[in-house]
């Protein structure tokens, strides 16, 4: 479960998988530090996806010399500056479009405050480093990169909605059912939604899902954690409900779509 090669071998598998049933869809991924290899970049590049990947900057000592040289830092918005270059790691065989960003933001006060004295807020520097094969603008770079937070909500979801992140055995077999029971429920809530509502929007910079969807805990307490009897009036069994005129409608929403 804690194999990071496997877990890169499995994913490139994946995208492997997706490229050869979407041949002529561009395919961007959105990656953090543990997949920063030149191994997962020559990958990607193969089969033609297009990438960001948080470079694990603690690890480079030359990106910090770079940024300490830096003078000249392009505006992205009020407190976001950036710049790029094309660079490599000494390991490495070829260079590659590195993006620098520079986040203006407040530093986190420490130790006992006067409250009868005013405090203003203390500014400082948080840098980040994206690597990337796209030909985007850096500023647009950015805001996809940054983007990632949803696919966060979706782990998180994930995790807390349909328990993706419980073992329940030993086995190996009896996990992976597990597993792949989950991720099914998930994506069976967002595809009775997509089934049967228009997109809320359309491609953003930051890749925002077109559907505004609901949460599976929402969709539960809607619509399956409900107190029903199963009757059989005239022989048809029949799930009979309380009345409310709000599941009503929402069930003969998803019903209309399905038929």
């Amino acid at each position: 479960m804690h194999d990071s090669n496997g877990a890169r071998a499995f994913i490139l598998a994946c995208l492997n998988e997706i490229r050869q049933i979407l041949s002529h869809v561009i395919l961007e991924v959105r990656m953090d530090c543990a997949f920063f290899s030149e191994e997962i970049v020559h990958a990607l590049d193969a089969l033609g996806i297009q990438y960001t990947i948080s470079v694990p900057f603690e690890r480079l000592t030359q990106l910090k010399r770079k940024v300490e040289k830096r003078l000249l830092w392009h505006r992205a918005d009020q407190d976001v500056k950036f710049f790029e270059c094309y660079w490599k790691p000494n390991c490495w065989k070829e260079t590659r479009r590195f993006i620098f960003i520079r986040t203006r933001e407040p530093k986190q006060r420490k130790g006992p405050l006067q409250l009868n004295l005013f405090a203003p807020y203390e500014y400082g520097y948080q840098f980040k480093v994206i690597l990337t094969n796209a030909t985007l603008s850096a500023r647009k770079l950015l805001a996809l990169h940054n983007g990632r937070g949803a696919q966060e909500a979706i782990f998180a979801e994930l995790k807390s909605q349909t328990q993706m992140d419980y073992i329940p055995c030993r086995r190996r077999a009896a996990n992976q059912t597990w597993l792949l029971s989950a991720i099914m429920a998930h994506n069976l809530n967002r595809e009775l939604q997509m089934s049967a509502d228009q997109p809320a929007r359309c491609t953003t910079e930051q890749r925002a899902p077109w559907w505004s969807f609901v949460r599976l805990g929402t969709r539960r307490m809607r619509l399956i954690q409900r107190a029903g009897r199963l009757t059989t009036p005239k022989g048809r069994l029949t799930l009979t409900l309380s009345a409310n005129p709000d599941v009503q409608a929402e069930l003969s929403h998803y019903l209309r779509a399905a038929a």
